[in-house]
């Protein structure tokens, strides 16, 4: 591979600050200028893989952007993520991202690679704080995962009470003996109805136990987190503690909590 020829095209098709150096047998970084909003350069990679030539990020950009603790496995920003990699003919391989170089054009290539990785890392700026709806998308996600389809029900209501279905529980796990109730609270409004929804169930006479997992505990008003503490049994301040959840849900499962 001629380099010297390689760099020109790259400089020409991207960028005048695109430099490569040979780090191995058939194995070139590239050097560019783009990176993440913390400094660091995207890493890219040209070397021969079964006898095609691939860029790769050698797994460091899917790396980067779940250090902010965005989980890029399940719920919106899966699909985001997979439209994006579909669109720009991306695999990712276990969180390795490559491009096959199509009929050696490497510049083309190379711009279709630094695209994507860009697109990519716009999933950064999916933090709560920015985009609240992916938090009932997770947090969904997060049952689905750990309770068993046949042990749980979204959006469940009394349909002999309730039939208008004014009063929705935003996951019920288990019919008897105890049925637990679980709410999905992100926001003041929704900590009180789910207050006023297990007001009702006890009015009812209904035997449940309320839990309330919060996008962040810390932004609910201070009154609103008293009215709901008094008719629940666990707070879940925020989906982070994963290790923390899991258990809880084990246990709730195994009717031990």
């Amino acid at each position: 591979m001629n380099t010297v020829d390689l760099e020109r095209e790259f400089r020409r098709k991207v960028s005048e600050q695109v430099r490569i150096e040979a780090q191995g047998l058939e194995r070139y970084v590239v050097f560019q200028p783009f990176m993440f909003d913390d400094g660091d350069h995207f890493v890219v990679v040209l070397k021969k893989d079964r006898q095609q030539w691939i860029f790769t990020d050698e797994g460091h950009t899917l790396m980067h952007v779940q250090y902010e603790d965005i989980d890029l496995r399940r719920g919106p920003r899966a699909s985001i993520l997979d439209s994006t990699l579909n669109a720009l003919s991306l695999e990712n391989r276990e969180g390795e991202l490559r491009l096959v170089v199509p009929e050696e054009q490497f510049g083309d290539a190379l711009y279709s690679f630094l695209q994507a990785l860009n697109k990519v890392t716009d999933l950064d700026f999916l933090t709560k704080e920015r985009v609240r709806s992916t938090f009932l998308d997770d947090a969904r996600s997060l049952i689905e995962e750990l309770v068993p389809s046949h042990r749980c029900s979204f959006e469940y209501h009394d349909p002999d009470r309730d039939p208008d279905m004014n009063y929705v529980v935003d996951c019920r796990i288990n019919a008897r003996p105890r049925q637990d109730f679980v709410f999905f609270i992100q926001s003041d409004y929704r900590c009180l109805t789910a207050t006023i929804v297990c007001h009702q169930f006890e009015r009812w006479g209904v035997r449940f136990r309320a839990t309330g997992i919060f996008e962040d505990q810390a932004e609910i008003h201070r009154r609103a987190l008293a009215q709901f503490s008094d008719v629940a049994y666990k707070h879940i301040p925020n989906l982070g503690s994963r290790d923390r959840i899991q258990a809880y849900f084990r246990e709730v499962l195994e009717g031990q909590a």
